[in-house]
């Protein structure tokens, strides 16, 4: 539900427009450094302020409510959290009887009776990314020589990134985009098949990101298209180095010591300018609808440094088996 992990184990808490969004990791070994200053960089990155994202700020400031300790870790769990202050709750009066197409509010209101707290897409939210970003600060801590980078290559159909997100502005209407995450210094023979298979548990924390609607490890659904004798990466030394990288860096769901190297599909914010028609379940008809509130035009502007977090994460929790 809102825990992942075995080893490395994160449990996610708050919403969208509650008093705090936070997160507790368990099982960080004591001693590793630890302190609020570390999370910054990674924070200012994920925050909005960019063109193309919510006008909603927040200070994103880390208090460290458990498990460090003269800026060490403990060993007990960590509990971080993070105070909303910038919220227009009035913004979201109208999702109580018209559910936003494309956004969680239609199956929330139904799983829940009702009871969930609609306000921003209340525990569903983005917003709750940075919890994940300062877990993964901390996940990176676990893992020396190791480097994880993400970077959006594609926004609304186009490489040019700064000239999709000018379309959108334009067109008033939100887009989508590809992140790529490259890892390298993973040692040989990290994964652990069948289930825990290293593409299944990186799929799992990636899949915890909002907007996520796909992965591809590698050459991804082009290897489909692709001879065996095209797609096999030749094997040139002792260590395993191969000639290409197709597999991505995973055989078998085990690290072959290459890049492991994956891409991510983010869908378009479902919270558009765009006019559209829904269901009103206080008139039992469908009608004309306008998102109100604050939201991304381009969310995936945002979402590298989420990737990056929720890798060293699931990582980590390899690592730690």
């Amino acid at each position: 539900m809102n825990t992942f992990g075995n080893k490395f184990r994160v449990s996610i808490f708050g919403e969208s427009h509650g008093k705090w969004v936070g997160i507790t990791i368990d099982g960080c070994p004591a001693g590793v450094d630890l302190q609020e200053n570390d999370l910054l960089p990674d924070l200012e990155r994920r925050k909005a302020g960019a063109t193309g994202t919510t006008p909603r700020k927040e200070d994103d400031i880390p208090i460290f409510i458990s498990g460090v300790f003269n800026n060490k870790t403990t060993g007990a769990p960590i509990t971080i959290v993070f105070e909303n202050n910038n919220v227009r709750s009035a913004d979201y009066d109208a999702i109580k009887a018209t559910p936003r197409p494309g956004h969680a509010d239609f199956v929330l209101h139904k799983k829940f009776g009702g009871f969930n707290d609609h306000r921003g897409g209340g525990h569903s939210s983005g917003r709750l990314t940075v919890a994940l970003v300062a877990a993964g600060v901390v996940a990176r801590k676990i893992l020396t020589g190791i480097t994880i980078e993400a970077k959006l290559i594609e926004a609304g159909g186009n490489t040019d990134i700064d000239a999709a997100i000018k379309k959108a502005m334009e067109d008033q209407d939100s887009i989508g985009g590809i992140v790529a995450c490259t890892v390298t210094g993973l040692p040989v023979c990290i994964g652990e098949p069948f289930f825990d298979s290293l593409e299944s548990v990186i799929s799992h924390a990636i899949f915890s990101i909002p907007a996520i609607k796909g992965i591809e490890f590698g050459s991804g659904f082009r290897a489909a298209q692709m001879k065996g004798s095209e797609h096999n990466d030749a094997i040139i030394n002792e260590a395993g180095t191969t000639k290409t990288n197709h597999a991505g860096g995973i055989n078998g769901g085990i690290t072959n010591g290459n890049t492991l190297y994956f891409r991510v599909a983010v869908k378009p914010t479902s919270s558009t300018p765009q006019e559209q028609q829904t269901w009103n379940n206080a008139t039992h008809a469908m009608e004309a609808f306008t998102v109100k509130g604050r939201h991304d035009l381009c969310i995936a502007l945002r979402v590298p440094v989420v990737v990056e977090a929720v890798t060293a994460i699931a990582l980590a929790d390899l690592f730690l088996k």
